[in-house]
């Protein structure tokens, strides 16, 4: 498994998260791809997903804040 190498975004107690209770983050790994802290979705989403998107047994589908996502924009390479 990856190492987590830095946080994309600011940290949760500057969106709001004061208590621990829903602290959404992203995180760039040493092997270039990224880990999510989310509310799993997967019981909810999965039968939304279109024709062509599935996911393996192992995988689920995390929901973020928009605001999360939107604070962490500047970290997340081009490349």
């Amino acid at each position: 498994m990856s190492q987590i190498i830095r946080r994309l975004g600011v940290a949760p107690r500057y969106r709001g998260s004061t208590n621990g209770a829903t602290c959404p983050d992203l995180f760039e790994l040493a092997d270039g791809n990224f880990a999510v802290i989310g509310t799993d979705a997967t019981d909810s989403l999965e039968s939304q997903l279109p024709e062509d998107a599935a996911r393996a047994d192992y995988e689920r589908i995390v929901v973020i804040t928009r605001e999360t996502l939107i604070k962490a924009k500047a970290d997340i390479p081009d490349a």
